[in-house]
């Protein structure tokens, strides 16, 4: 799957990226019919904690899904945006195999 990775106002470490994707990828195996993906790194204002912001935005024939999370760090919040997009691609079957 062809995964887009973007960070909003910063850098994003290469380590970071390869992370995401390779918990993304993990997605094709559910549901082999993704065309490909947006990923969107974004720091909210002020250095509190859980200020790291991953969104996720997956294209499907005839449809798009979509998760946005906040943690600590990008990691965390990257695999909370993979579990919920998980979910989605689950009912998404469900949903295309009751045709």
């Amino acid at each position: 799957m062809k995964l887009q990775t973007n960070a909003v106002h910063f850098d994003a470490d290469p380590k970071l990226i390869d992370f995401i994707q390779k918990k993304a990828s993990k997605l094709e195996t559910m549901y082999d019919r993704i065309i490909d993906g947006e990923v969107f790194l974004k720091l909210e204002n002020g250095e509190a904690t859980g200020n790291k912001v991953v969104e996720i935005k997956l294209n499907l024939p005839g449809n798009q899904l979509f998760a946005k999370e906040q943690a600590d760090s990008f990691e965390a919040a990257a695999d909370l945006a993979v579990g919920a997009l998980k979910k989605q691609l689950r009912k998404h079957k469900e949903k295309t195999s009751a045709r």
